[in-house]
């Protein structure tokens, strides 16, 4: 998969199997080199459980990585009884270059003494791209790799800490995710601003857990009665089209004669029938088309229109909208919880993404 946002990761994995808690121990070098204080750098850890459950999770975010000297970085943890994996790895924030070198995983025996554990390529020797060997992967998860179109990675031997090379990553022409900075923006009057944000807010919320999903798990129905993931998000972009024209009329609403708006607003059986097959791309490709001009209409109106109570409504404009952030809201649980029930499907060859020579 490749894909554009702010930040990229990589990650090895050791799966681990203990009858009690044991004492774990994950260090690295790193350094970065950035212009401002919002590019930042960090190795991280988490544990993945046998029930599904949240296990330990750090990725330095309140400690973040930031200096141009190299420096070795500590994480440590607890597994039990209950952990399945150990993912580890580093990560790297906005613009930049962040290099890392010579990782180690260790363990506390029943002395209480760190012994480490057997990792491949910790200190990024290995000259491999593109290579199913290669024991790094860009992403979050091995079986699940992500290439970010803005970071480019690279073996470099002018500046290391241990052996011959380090990984280098470089961030180029990154845009920084705002949408978790909610309030007034230029452009727009306070309140409308503010709602601005928030709607952007919910709809990446969504994107995010559903956007790594495959089709399988897109039309996936729970039971005959269900509504698949997919047919979810077209409600939402449904939804926010239906009240383009409620409140800003119908002639200025998003307009596709391709899309089967009724199937996506009334769901049921005319859902299961019709929304199915579309990809992730689609959707959210055609959810940002919708959210564009729902924002360009917004622009022209400001707090009093939002404060106005149409006539013949007992609400004000400004409820519709809350209404359409309260629908994105209650749908995004409903998504998370169905993503649980979603069964194993066969996935297609893995191809694991390594680094450039």
């Amino acid at each position: 998969m490749e894909t554009s946002r702010d930040w990229t990761s990589f990650v090895q994995s050791l799966e681990v199997s203990t009858d009690r808690p044991i004492k774990f121990r994950v260090t690295a070098s790193a350094k970065t080199e950035v212009e401002n204080e919002s590019g930042w750098s960090g190795i991280w850890v988490r544990v993945d459980t046998k029930n599904g459950e949240s296990g330990f999770f750090d990725n330095m975010s309140d400690r973040p990585i930031i200096t141009d000297k190299w420096d070795t970085y500590i994480i440590e943890g607890e597994i039990n009884e209950n952990s399945k994996v150990l993912n580890f790895g580093g990560l790297c924030i906005n613009n930049g270059k962040f290099f890392f070198d010579n990782f180690e995983v260790s363990t506390e025996n029943s002395n209480g003494e760190f012994e480490k554990l057997e990792i491949k390529n910790a200190s990024f020797e290995e000259k491999l791209s593109n290579n199913e060997g290669f024991s790094w992967v860009e992403g979050i998860t091995i079986s699940e790799p992500v290439r970010i179109k803005e970071y480019s990675l690279s073996l470099n031997n002018e500046d290391k800490v241990d052996g011959k090379y380090s990984l280098l990553i470089e961030g180029n022409g990154v845009i920084r995710d705002t949408t978790g900075i909610i309030g007034p923006i230029e452009g727009f009057s306070p309140q409308m601003g503010t709602l601005v944000t928030m709607l952007n807010n919910l709809s990446a919320r969504v994107e995010r857990i559903v956007t790594n999903l495959d089709q399988n798990e897109l039309d996936y129905l729970m039971d005959e009665k269900a509504n698949s993931i997919g047919a979810l998000v077209m409600h939402l972009i449904a939804t926010e089209v239906y009240y383009q024209s409620y409140s800003f009329g119908k002639d200025v609403s998003y307009k596709d004669e391709t899309i089967n708006w009724d199937a996506g607003m009334n769901l049921g059986e005319e859902g299961r029938k019709n929304i199915k097959g579309y990809s992730t791309q689609f959707y959210f490709d055609l959810w940002k088309k919708v959210r564009a001009k729902t924002v360009e209409e917004l622009k022209k109106r400001d707090d009093g229109w939002l404060a106005h109570v149409p006539p013949g409504s007992d609400v004000n404009n400004y409820f519709y909208w809350f209404h359409v952030m309260e629908h994105q809201s209650s749908h995004l649980g409903q998504i998370l919880l169905m993503r649980k029930r979603i069964p194993e499907f066969p996935k297609e060859p893995e191809i694991k993404v390594g680094v450039k020579d």
